[in-house]
């Protein structure tokens, strides 16, 4: 987004802000529904239903193709990886 849609857009909410601040019911909705984008950015691990059906099918399939590997008995998590050539 450029500096100007940025600009505009900042514009076109403090209007809408201010439209509604003499409003308690809307002020209090508004800082309902500001407070929810907040958690929703800072959540960056959420998923849809989809996305976590569709990560559940890719692993079905990976495990049909043979493409898994298993922790051997004693083996942490560091050292499997290791054993499998990543560089960690």
């Amino acid at each position: 987004m450029t500096a100007v849609q940025l600009n505009a857009m900042n514009t076109e909410l403090w209007r809408s802000i201010a439209a509604i601040a003499d409003s308690e019911p809307l002020m209090r909705r508004l800082a309902r529904y500001a407070k929810k984008l907040v958690k929703e950015k800072e959540d960056s691990t959420l998923m849809t239903k989809e996305e976590y059906f569709a990560m559940l099918d890719e692993a079905e399939e990976q495990i049909n193709r043979g493409e898994y590997s298993v922790l051997l008995p004693g083996e942490d998590l560091s050292t499997h990886l290791k054993r499998l050539g990543y560089d960690i």
